[in-house]
Formats: C-alpha cells, structure tokens, sequence
C-alpha cells in the first residue's frame, strides 16, 4: 500500500463571525488534505514541526485521532504554532489575515534534527505538498527538502505539488517563479489552477506549466467550475456537479486534492478521480470551515 507524507503547516485558525465573535480550530492546506485523504482510507503521515505548548498537543491529538499519522512531527522546544483569522463574505469566498513569522513548522528542516527529518523521508512512496509549504521554509531548508525528494524520486517514489500560491508569502517572486518551475519538474502530479499561476507567470501560465511539467500528469482548474486533465497523449475536461448552496470555500481545492488522489491511487483514471475530486469539494464548500463534519462525507465507496 502507498504510504503518503503530507509535508507543510498546521495553524490555530480563527473563524470570525457575524456577530464578531471568534470560533477556533486547526487548519492549513496540506494539513486539510492529510485529513481528508485519512478519511477516505489512504495511510497518510503528517510532516511538520510544532511547538512544545498545550495548542501543539491539541493539534497532534486531533490529527491522530482523525487517523492522520503523527511519528513525523517535530516538536521544538520555545516555538509555538502559526495563527490566522478568516473572513468569509456574503458568498461565502474567505479572506485571511496570517501571524506566522516565528512558527515552528518555518523550522522543520533546520540544524541536525531537521537533516534527519530529511533523511526519513525515504521511507515514503507519495509525496505531497504545496506552494505554501515551500514558502514557509529559508533557502537553506528548501535545499534540504529539494534534495530528499529527489532522490526518493530516484528510488520510485512519486511526488504531488499542488501550486497553491499565496503572494504574500514570496517576496521576491523572482525566487518563487524559479522554485516552482523546478517543482513542475520534479513532480509526477501537479495540481494547478489559473488563479494561482497567472500572479506567478501572467499570460504565460498555463505554458510555463506545459513547458516544465511535461512528463507529469497536469490537472487544472480553470476559471470556470472544471479541470482540465493532462496526461501522455491525452487531455480530457471534467467539469464540477452543480452546489445547491456555497456557504464557505475554505479548503475546496485541498479536499479535491485529497480525493484525486485517492482515487488515483487507487487505481482509477484521471476522469474519474476528477468527479471524485469534485464530489468531494462539492460536499466541503456546503459547510463552514476546512474540516467539515464526518458524518457530512459523502460515501467512501464514491471516492476509491
């Protein structure tokens, strides 16, 4: 059985209500999609550092308990998790406001406990992380984390990179063009949308992901409610079910992810991992907040 690791952050979200109260839970892309791919019966390990307060406890409790494995989290002494607060208007589209700066995940692959970190990625066959997970790591880290996945590649694994573009989180974009075309290149799955690669490479996206991803399978969301797959010789548009109600977008394109893959992991084709995708982030934006209830998922028997 593929094993994956889901490599990134976890923060303390803050959901603001109408009403200006605040309701707290945990959330971060690949942490969302760990969930969700553990909850569709794949072996996931979350890949991480926290902090050694009673929230970082809370946290590794909750994953754990959600089946998401927690051996390779690393827990460092002083630091504490990162913090966000989402807004979410009347159409249920979210903005964030971050405090991240000195979290502990930035240090996962720092010193000689972030090199063994790095070395026990090898142990793994799916890899999966983000644009955000590159963006929280210096460039030393990112070195470190480029060259496991390498040579796990080497030896048969498969990594995933799910673009996920956050602007604030590059400076320079010139650093972030550059990292992601190396990305495109060393993934066998890139999962992409028009609205993350246009800040990146303007006009120029979708043939700056044909051009470095050439030998992955491309699957892009478009700005219509559709993806459109890319594999050896064949291209295919897979358009999204119809939503009866929108209430929060929060997490709709990580639990695509996590359902895709499941899906393909399992055996089935990019068709049908797309309306697994869909299903799934169909059912997650009709609820408020990243990790909906699980009595809401829809049936695994539709995903795997």
């Amino acid at each position: 059985m593929s094993k994956i690791a889901c490599i990134g952050e976890c923060m303390i979200e803050l959901r603001e209500r109408a009403d200006g109260r605040l309701d707290r839970a945990f959330g971060g892309d690949t942490l969302n999609t760990a969930v969700y791919l553990a909850r569709l019966g794949v072996a996931v390990d979350y890949v991480t550092a926290l902090g050694d307060d009673s929230w970082s406890d809370a946290m590794q409790a909750a994953w754990a308990g959600e089946g998401v494995g927690i051996g390779m989290v690393r827990r460092i002494a002083g630091r504490l998790p990162g913090l966000y607060i989402i807004r979410t208007d009347p159409s249920g589209e979210r903005s964030f406001l971050y405090w991240r700066d000195s979290a502990a995940a930035r240090m996962l692959f720092d010193g000689t406990e972030g090199a063994a970190v790095a070395a026990r990625l090898a142990a793994y066959s799916v890899f999966y992380l983000s644009g955000v997970t590159l963006s929280i790591y210096g460039d030393a880290a990112r070195v470190r984390l480029l060259e496991a996945l390498t040579r796990a590649r080497e030896g048969g694994s498969r990594v995933v990179f799910d673009t996920n573009f956050r602007p604030r989180g590059w400076p320079d974009p010139e650093v972030a063009r550059a990292l992601y075309r190396r990305m495109f290149a060393l993934s066998d799955i890139v999962l992409a949308s028009v609205d993350d690669l246009r800040p990146l490479f303007g006009d120029a996206g979708e043939s700056e992901l044909a051009a470095h991803a050439a030998g992955a399978e491309r699957v892009l969301k478009l700005a219509t409610p559709c993806v459109r797959v890319a594999t050896l010789g064949a291209e295919i548009t897979v358009a999204a079910m119809a939503v009866a109600r929108v209430i929060d977008t929060t997490a709709a394109g990580d639990s695509f992810a996590a359902a895709y893959l499941a899906a393909r992991l399992a055996g089935h084709g990019p068709e049908a991992s797309a309306r697994a995708g869909h299903r799934l982030a169909g059912a997650v934006v009709g609820h408020a907040g990243a990790i909906i209830p699980a009595d809401a998922m829809p049936a695994r028997e539709n995903f795997t």
